[in-house]
């Protein structure tokens, strides 16, 4: 919480702060300005008619205009103002932390994926990720900013209450009859006897019921995100569900997920009508009854005037309603705590996969090795097996692997035998297992995926990630498009869609594709991993698409997996692999792909 006042934006938020503690202040005093100017309003009323020294009607108003103007000062001036100054406060905090989490999600650790992956806490109990981060990088966020510093501004307005309401209330006390040993300060006392009584006994009420609403916040806060998530994952499979006519099921799906919402909304209107009901009948007991009785007896007494009694009853309503600060706001306060422990858990769980290896130690071995050799020597894998969560047999094993520069390797195997977790340990994505990866030497290396997902950027963006767009020009970018086929889109370089569709949702699974090609034929990687990265395309496009590898990466080491591999070949004829990566039986071994294609041979003919 106290991290942004200690940023580099220090200044920022210290003037800010302490700009909104003097408009509490001066607020606390207009209070007083208040109190004291109403007593004298409601004495000039009460002699208006009086037979010796009647109020005169200027007099009147000038005092009516008085408490008008102070009111005004108050409310326009001193309140207004604080509060465009705390919804600043609230906007640059928001926007510093949001930074923040931004930076710590989006790091080049690849914290985001990490943070998705199952883990285990300190005991080896499973610890599912968190939920909907989205929602608790955005809404918990702001909610939390902006409660913590209404929080703050309801401490400082009682403290600075007490300070200037109360020394104003010692200031006009009288004696009271029976308590002769308090003195003067008879009123006074009973007054704040009055508030210590009734407002922490309220307050201790309000909490109760507070805790009953930050209980059912956290629960709609979880049940509002799942059913957002499950509209959010529906629009990705839209298209499945069409096809498959699954509309039915998601709507069974869609109502369980709002009937916890529908339910949990219940109970949360019920708690919050009650704490509403308590809230009014605390404020009219607190203005009407205790305010005004501290000070009635010594003016039954005749020991005080109408308008030393009616400005001790305004001070106290003022101080009685600053020190029930915290019940006004208690379901804002439950709200907070609800936001606030989105906020810490989903911090909490970015700090424990900072470091991915420790976070996956907890649920299995993640013993990898990563370090470098010269460019010459390409890449080497040793000694290399890979696990699931919770199991100590490993489910793949490779112990020798070299793939030398201009090298092309098919890698196949059976469905599920480990082709693209062997990938993503060789990138560092993979959680379990150990051995030693040894990468060449500052040589860029690209991941070409399967399943392209395309971020909401203009094309030129697209097709220079990872690099920015500024280090490559359009004309080579251009140029990069119409070597994969996608010459058509070379006039929306600036462009993130066409007919108010991005480019996600308008280039279609073959295109996106090319588009990967583009990218690799423009920052000419040295290490390429192809995972299934034409699936989409036909026979010939597939073809065209590796020879535009071969023709303009010439010296890029090429790892791909494929299940359809007639396409290996070029149109010549020729191989486009030297090599074979085959997984049988959870072993990873290397051979040629003249010694592979008379082993599917052997296979074919083989009784």
């Amino acid at each position: 919480m106290w991290a942004y006042w200690l940023s580099e934006r220090w200044r920022e938020a210290w003037i800010l702060t302490f700009a909104i503690l003097l408009l509490t202040g001066l607020s606390a005093q207009a209070s007083v300005w208040f109190a004291l100017t109403s007593g004298e309003l409601i004495n000039k009323i009460a002699y208006f008619h009086h037979p010796t020294a009647p109020t005169t009607p200027s007099a009147l108003l000038a005092t009516a205009a008085t408490l008008a103007a102070i009111a005004i000062v108050r409310d326009a001036g001193f309140t207004a103002v604080r509060h465009f100054l705390s919804t600043t406060l609230h906007r640059k905090w928001r926007d510093w932390l949001d930074k923040r989490f931004n930076q710590a999600l989006l790091d080049s650790n690849h914290t985001h994926f990490h943070l998705q992956q199952s883990g285990c806490d300190g005991a080896g109990s499973v610890v599912a990720p968190p939920d909907n981060i989205d929602q608790r990088v955005q809404e918990s966020i702001k909610g939390m900013t902006g409660g913590a510093i209404g929080l703050a501004m309801g401490i400082a307005g009682v403290i600075l209450s007490l300070v200037f309401v109360g020394s104003k209330l010692i200031e006009t006390s009288s004696p009271v009859r029976g308590l002769g040993f308090l003195g003067s300060y008879g009123t006074a006392c009973l007054t704040f006897l009055a508030i210590a009584i009734y407002v922490p006994l309220n307050t201790y009420i309000a909490a109760k019921l507070g805790g009953m609403l930050q209980h059912l916040s956290v629960r709609m806060l979880g049940a509002e995100g799942s059913y957002r998530t499950e509209f959010n994952v529906l629009l990705h499979r839209s298209f499945h569900i069409a096809v498959l006519g699954g509309e039915k099921v998601q709507k069974d799906v869609n109502t369980r997920r709002y009937k916890e919402i529908d339910n949990t909304w219940a109970s949360l209107n019920r708690v919050t009508a009650s704490y509403m009901g308590f809230e009014l009948v605390h404020n009219f007991l607190g203005s009407r009854i205790v305010a005004y009785a501290p000070g009635l007896l010594p003016y039954v007494d005749n020991r005080i005037s109408l308008q030393n009694y009616v400005t001790g009853a305004e001070l106290a309503t003022a101080l009685i309603n600053e020190c029930s600060w915290f019940i006004h706001v208690m379901p804002d306060i439950a709200t907070l705590r609800a936001n606030a422990r989105r906020i810490t858990e989903l911090a909490a769980a970015i700090d424990s996969v900072q470091k991915p290896q420790e976070f996956y130690a907890r649920s299995g071995p993640s013993e990898f090795r990563y370090t470098t050799q010269p460019a010459a020597s390409g890449l080497a894998v040793n000694s290399l097996e890979l696990l699931h969560a919770q199991e100590r047999q490993p489910f793949l094993t490779a112990e020798n692997l070299r793939f030398l520069p201009a090298e092309w390797t098919l890698m196949v195997g059976d469905s599920g035998s480990g082709k693209t977790s062997l990938l993503k340990a060789v990138n560092g994505l993979w959680a379990h297992g150990r051995g030693t990866i040894m990468m060449p030497e500052k040589v860029p290396s690209l991941y070409a995926a399967q399943d392209v997902k395309l971020q909401a950027v203009p094309l030129k963006d697209l097709v220079c990630l990872p690099e920015s767009a500024d280090e490559h020009s359009d004309a080579s970018v251009a140029a990069a498009l119409d070597k994969a086929g996608l010459g058509e889109f070379a006039q929306d370089l600036s462009n993130e869609g066409r007919d108010g569709q991005k480019w996600d949702h308008l280039l279609s699974g073959g295109e996106k594709q090319k588009l990967v090609l583009a990218r690799i034929l423009l920052l000419q990687p040295g290490l390429l991993f192809l995972d299934e990265a034409t699936s989409a395309l036909d026979g010939q496009a597939v073809q065209a698409f590796h020879q535009a590898i071969k023709d303009h990466c010439p010296r890029a080491t090429v790892i791909a997996v494929m299940h359809d591999v007639a396409s290996i070949l070029s149109e010549s004829g020729e191989e486009f692999f030297g090599s074979v990566l085959s997984i049988d039986n959870g072993v990873a071994t290397t051979m040629s792909i003249a010694a592979w294609r008379q082993r599917l041979v052997d296979t074919k003919t083989d009784p």
